[in-house]
């Protein structure tokens, strides 16, 4: 498989903290990998370096064979990203949202993208209401919506099912799976829902204190660490358990 995604040596200081410590991950194509890690591992530094909105310290990011430092906005037309703790513009609402990112990722024909996606994420009972007087869960089906818009080969997934109902949980799990499997998509999914990450990822990557501690597929850390869950192998390599 070809690597779409890597990173070589991928460093992000903060004055005399370092939250991303000498990063070398790669991503095939047509794959879903967990990144995982406890509260200050180095997730969110990663993603938004992996976005552009961050400059590494040091360090390569090559996506789909392009330098990223130095030029990303040909690779940032095939990506998009969805975090629920990243707002969308609150005064304008669900159908004016999702027609400006539209526009501003050049589709052709941004109205019928639009009423795609309020079909397939079922936004219409809410389409014309302001962002700010939507559920956290609404707004996590628009944020969703909104990363899905341009049909990426890159989806980058900040807690996707957060805020959502069990029954929602499940459809967007669902729908995520299939997404991958019909556009060959690469998906980089930051969860703290283990059951997610076995349900969705062939690979792991877990971080602690900005570094890549330990990576494999669910079966082959499930065996490494003599666990019966995930949940189980995440609290050993958080607390250091390290072999």
């Amino acid at each position: 498989m070809s690597a779409v995604l890597k990173t070589e040596s991928l460093v992000k200081d903060f004055g005399s903290t370092r939250a991303v410590d000498n990063l070398n991950l790669s991503l095939n194509a047509g794959t879903t990998t967990a990144l995982l890690g406890g509260n200050g591992a180095g997730k969110t530094t990663t993603l938004s370096m992996l976005l552009g909105l961050l400059i590494p310290t040091s360090g390569k990011i090559d996506i789909f064979d392009h330098n990223f430092v130095e030029d990303r906005y040909p690779a940032l037309k095939r990506m998009n990203f969805s975090s629920p703790y990243v707002d969308l513009p609150q005064r304008l609402t669900v159908r004016e949202n999702l027609t400006v990112y539209g526009k501003l990722y050049g589709l052709k024909d941004v109205q019928s993208a639009v009423m795609e996606m309020v079909e397939t994420f079922r936004l219409s009972e809410f389409i014309d209401r302001r962002i700010r007087r939507l559920s956290a869960g609404q707004k996590t089906r628009v944020s969703l919506a909104k990363a899905l818009i341009n049909t990426p080969d890159l989806l980058l997934l900040d807690e996707p099912t957060a805020s959502l109902d069990p029954e929602t949980v499940s459809w967007i799990r669902t729908f995520l799976k299939k997404y991958q499997q019909d556009r060959g998509a690469t998906i980089l999914l930051a969860s703290h829902d283990m059951k997610e990450v076995e349900q969705l990822c062939e690979n792991v990557l877990l971080l602690r204190k900005g570094k890549l501690v330990e990576e494999g597929t669910p079966p082959d850390l499930l065996k490494k660490y003599g666990r019966k869950t995930l949940e189980e192998v995440f609290l050993d390599i958080s607390r250091g358990g390290i072999p």
